[in-house]
């Protein structure tokens, strides 16, 4: 039996701009450990990922929209980064939503790279330790949390990373929360 046999994981995404690594391996690895993983985008069309938020990645199809999911049914929810993503789904309403109804519900909410800048949008930050890709420092500041510089930080159920040097960790930290 693999360690998350039986968890849920729901992974959100833009349709062009998600660092293609932090989506990638996030679902393959936490599929290769028995998660049922399902990635939601804002469209049901495919997922164009970016590498170094300029080069054409992998495509990836999307087994849902953001709009058609909710809270129920998952036991964690996941956010990629790259630049462009991540400033969409701080836009995007049903996005910050469900960031809100996890961390409402105490299921873990893991983002990595810039992918906190949706974390900061629904405003569940304050009082809160994470780390991110360096240029959001002072975002989280604003947003009433500690920035640190380290691969992967939890405080509660909030999981960050800094960028896909640490999704080892990162992968490594949701696994733990799922199994905690």
């Amino acid at each position: 039996m693999a360690t998350l046999d039986g968890k849920k994981v729901l992974v959100i995404a833009t349709n062009y701009g998600v660092e293609q690594d932090e989506i990638v391996v996030p679902v393959d690895q936490l599929r290769e450990r028995g998660a049922t993983v399902t990635v939601a985008a804002q469209e049901s069309g495919p997922i164009a990922t970016l590498v170094g938020d300029k080069d054409p990645g992998k495509s990836l199809d999307p087994d849902t929209t953001i709009a058609g999911v909710n809270v129920t049914g998952y036991d964690a929810l996941v956010v990629p980064g790259g630049t462009i993503n991540a400033d969409t789904l701080r836009q995007d309403n049903s996005a910050v939503s469900l960031v809100t109804a996890f961390v409402e519900a105490n299921k873990p909410v893991a983002a990595i790279c810039h992918g906190p800048w949706t974390l900061i949008e629904a405003g569940v930050l304050r009082g809160k330790t994470i780390t991110s890709f360096p240029s959001l420092q002072t975002d989280v500041r604003n947003a009433g949390a500690e920035w640190v510089d380290q691969e992967v930080q939890v405080d509660g159920g909030i999981i960050t990373s800094r960028n896909p040097d640490d999704l080892p960790a990162f992968v490594d930290a949701i696994e733990s929360a799922l199994t905690a």
